[in-house]
């Protein structure tokens, strides 16, 4: 039932051109430099300290990896970082 549920979806989100973040959950990340990004569509913050950021996603996670790091504001389904960010990685939840 997801799977149908998904796809009309998609199908509906590429005939109206609607954002794909909007219609199928998925994460919107904005970068400014390597020192500030911003995430929405997230679903929680699984794990946080001054090197690390992983957040749980409708499907994964996302990680975000640096130095200095500190949640300037965050809310139900949006967080803003700063600091010296390194690398993000998604992690597959059908990995």
């Amino acid at each position: 039932m997801k799977k149908w549920s998904r796809r009309i979806r998609k199908l509906t989100a590429d005939i109206l051109e609607l954002p794909k973040d909007v219609t199928l959950d998925f994460p919107r990340i904005t970068m400014i430099g390597h020192l500030q990004i911003y995430i929405e569509n997230h679903r929680g913050v699984l794990q946080f300290d001054h090197r690390e950021l992983r957040l749980l996603l409708t499907k994964g996670q996302l990680l975000v990896k640096g130095s200095n790091l500190v949640i300037r504001t965050i809310f139900k389904e949006e967080v803003f970082l700063e600091g010296e960010i390194e690398s993000i990685h998604y992690i597959d939840s059908n990995l």
